[in-house]
């Protein structure tokens, strides 16, 4: 089974993905990925994209069973959102 406990502190993962999305993913992505997940393995740069992160994390998972994963949403300045949106 493998070890999917953090090994980054939560400023350092944060850093990580993000610096990641910005740098190799993005520009890869398509206008019509627009809103969907992106699951980033912080250690090797893979990723998967989908509509549901559950999905997107759990392909990802299959393919490198202890990647550390940070999660975007294309298009968008943060993947998830609490409450209602304001106009």
């Amino acid at each position: 089974m493998p070890n999917l406990q953090p090994r980054y502190s939560s400023d350092e993962f944060a850093r990580r993905g993000r610096a990641l999305y910005e740098r190799e993913i993005r520009s890869r992505t398509r206008e019509e990925d627009t809103g969907r997940f992106v699951a980033i393995d912080i250690e090797t740069g893979m990723f998967e994209i989908d509509d549901d992160d559950l999905a997107a994390a759990e392909r990802l998972l299959q393919r490198r069973q202890d990647a550390q994963i940070w999660i975007e949403r294309v298009g968008s300045d943060v993947a998830y959102r609490i409450g209602e949106r304001s106009a």
